[in-house]
């Protein structure tokens, strides 16, 4: 066994790296960037080596660089994580000439499945049910135009080195196609230094299923189950789940035994993931194979009780499997939601800055539930254009299917973290779905669930209740404390009406706020309704955590002018509690009007502008390009939203924008 590894990744993945080499007794050695100097993988690890500014192609995808600091520190082996170098033949190849270890699949595997052309036609060899398509390289729009009216619409375009969503596009038209060819193969190329792009017919309403695969170096192999990661955005995946709710056991099997037969047609010697296109029948197709760990595998480790990155290190290493295909068993079901730093509410749009709040729901397991959180940052932390903007992945694992979603709405609802936007509100509404519930998954549910985009919905029924019952309470916690204030007028006694009404945005809500002898408050509502409330929050806390109707719920609070903003269940309002006079003058003041922008293209989020597509004077219609501004590897195409004269360009190509920078102004 390795008595020292390197970890050539960073943040979440490379955290998660440390944590099982510190499990097996091995001593880690963390890189970083400018840009990470501060990160918390580069303290956990034992030691760290600076390789570089901030760009990725600058630093972490320097193969000299990660060499380097493996003779520097004496690191025998390396674990490449997800993404960077992780799917690149060359790094493996030019650790053995340096005589280092890579703990990862042999070169030739990855060549072989690594590029996703050649990856179809190896699983075609081997029998493996394929999608229709083209896998040649495609050289230009018009040849992306000839196969996809050859092969019908809708298709997709993908870069052949991509993964991560990068470099994929659906297109439905002709002008969809060479659009997408374009941004396509620039994503592929800034993000893979790739651009080769192929085209393949996309199935409607398909669920992404995959398989995971272990491999070891003496010919043993095996599937470790399946995950259901149907929930996706823009081909990037956002909630993940092990088993899938579609499987039965024997598609399941059948699954797992076309992957195997894949992996073993390549030599495969370590963890990787086939994916599977499947539709609603439960038919399915081969889509590609990922030659490294995948980022949603907790849900297999949670169901299955396998580490899959200790068996990683263990087969680099020389060891036989210690699994075989009898020993994997399932046990109870487990969700992972993707924290991502972005704004749902702003057709989630790159948000950075520092984690001014980052509070997590405590790990450990319960009553039957179990919650994980694998993450790379801290409270102070500073979320950067750089990198990728995950932030943490929250896993639960339960007995049952819904008892996991539970979990997992319970500890969304707990995780507090201000400072920059985030799509928590969106992953809780999620959990709160019906059709998520029931289990009725396709990679369209975002597009169909929220056609109009994300706007955290206005508290009603129970959720409304609770919401109004503990922003009672809070205030009622409040005038308690205002009792105790030292140095109040002699003979006076500072009285609080125990009738109140509590304003969540425009609900109304006519309340009663009674204390009981052993603490408990009880809320009166206007209906009759008697709601007990506790709780061990003080003033300051972002989570409020206690039970309403003896029911353990937690809220988001955050202070605002005279009230709380609360947060439950992707429920968000302004909560206020005023006496029945104070909420007559309220109704009375005028809202204050925001200002008209309707005249402005407004950067969306921090970054870079990378093309301009407009002059003064020029007539534009509504959906016309008008700039593309670059921002954590995505290129963001922006259109006009009505017909128009551009009036002023106040931006420049190459400029760095701050989120709502004026780029141009119609007249």
């Amino acid at each position: 066994m390795f008595d020292k590894i390197l970890i050539a990744n960073r943040g979440e993945i490379a955290c998660r790296v440390i944590k099982t080499a510190r499990k097996m007794g091995i001593a880690t050695v963390a890189v970083y960037s400018d840009a990470d100097r501060d990160a918390v993988h580069v303290d956990m690890a034992d030691e760290a080596v600076h390789i570089g500014p901030a760009a990725a192609a600058e630093s972490y995808l320097v193969i000299e660089k990660i060499v380097e600091a493996c003779r520097k520190t004496g690191a025998q082996a390396v674990h490449p994580g997800y993404g960077f170098l992780s799917e690149r033949e060359a790094f493996p190849k030019a650790l053995a000439e340096a005589g280092i270890v890579f703990i990862g699949p042999n070169p030739g595997a990855i060549a072989a499945m690594g590029d996703k052309i050649e990856s179809k036609k190896a699983a075609a060899a081997a029998k493996v049910s394929t999608v229709p398509g083209f896998l040649g390289v495609i050289e230009s729009p018009e040849h992306a135009i000839a196969i996809a009216e050859e092969i019908g619409f809708p298709v997709m375009l993908k870069a052949s080195a991509g993964g991560g969503g990068k470099g994929m596009r659906i297109a439905w038209s002709k002008d969809e196609v060479a659009e997408g060819f374009a941004r396509a193969r620039s994503e592929a190329a800034s993000s893979f230094g790739d651009d080769r792009v192929f085209v393949e017919k996309f199935i409607t309403q398909p669920r992404h299923i995959e398989i995971q695969v272990l491999g070891d170096k003496h010919g043993n192999c095996i599937w470790v189950s399946e995950r259901e990661c149907s929930i996706q955005r823009r081909n990037q995946k956002v909630v993940e789940e092990a088993p899938s709710p579609l499987l039965d056991p024997q598609t399941r099997r059948l699954m797992g035994e076309q992957a195997v037969a894949l992996a073993r047609a390549v030599g495969y010697d370590s963890a990787g993931t086939v994916e599977f296109v499947a539709g609603q029948d439960k038919s399915f197709y081969f889509l590609e194979m990922n030659t490294r760990l995948q980022v949603e595998h907790p849900v297999t480790e949670m169901i299955t009780g396998i580490d899959l990155v200790e068996e990683m290190i263990r087969v680099a290493a020389g060891e036989r499997l210690r699994w075989t295909q009898d020993d994997v068993r399932l046990d109870g079901w487990s969700i992972e939601s993707r924290i991502y730093a972005e704004d749902p509410t702003r057709s989630f749009l790159p948000s950075t800055g520092r984690l001014t709040i980052y509070r997590p729901p405590a790990e450990g397991s319960a009553d039957g539930v179990t919650v994980r959180n694998d993450t790379g940052v801290e409270e102070g932390g500073e979320i950067s254009i750089w990198y990728d903007p995950m932030i943490a992945k929250l896993v639960t694992h339960a007995p049952t299917r819904e008892a996991a979603i539970d979990a997992q709405s319970r500890a969304l609802d707990a995780f507090a973290i201000d400072g920059i936007r985030h799509n928590i509100p969106f992953l809780t509404a999620i959990m709160q779905n019906p059709r998520w519930r029931e289990g009725a998954l396709s990679t369209a549910f975002i597009a169909e669930e929220f056609p109009e985009g994300f706007q955290a919905p206005e508290p009603a029924g129970v959720v409304a209740t609770r919401m109004a019952a503990v922003a009672a309470w809070i205030d009622y916690l409040e005038a308690r404390r205002k009792r105790t204030i030292s140095g109040q007028m002699l003979g006076r006694e500072l009285h609080v009406s125990r009738e109140r009404v509590v304003m969540l945005e425009k609900q109304r809500f006519d309340v009663t706020v009674d204390e009981r002898p052993d603490g408990i408050v009880v809320i009166g509502f206007s209906d009759g309704g008697a709601v007990p409330v506790a709780s061990g929050w003080r003033p300051g806390d972002p989570v409020w955590e206690g039970t309403v109707a003896d029911v353990a719920i937690a809220v988001q609070v955050r202070p605002i002018v005279n009230g709380v903003f609360l947060q439950h269940q992707g429920a968000s309002a302004k909560a206020k509690a005023f006496t029945a006079a104070e909420a007559r003058f309220v109704e009375l003041m005028p809202e204050k009007v925001p200002a008209d922008t309707s005249k402005q293209l407004l950067c969306p989020m921090p970054g870079l502008v990378k093309a301009l597509m407009a002059e003064v004077g020029q007539e534009v219609k509504a959906g016309e390009p008008l700039a593309i501004v670059e921002a954590m590897k995505m290129e963001n195409v922006l259109r006009a939203e009505r017909d128009g004269t551009v009036a002023a360009i106040h931006a420049e190509e190459g400029d760095s924008l701050a989120v709502d920078a004026v780029i141009l102004e119609f007249a």
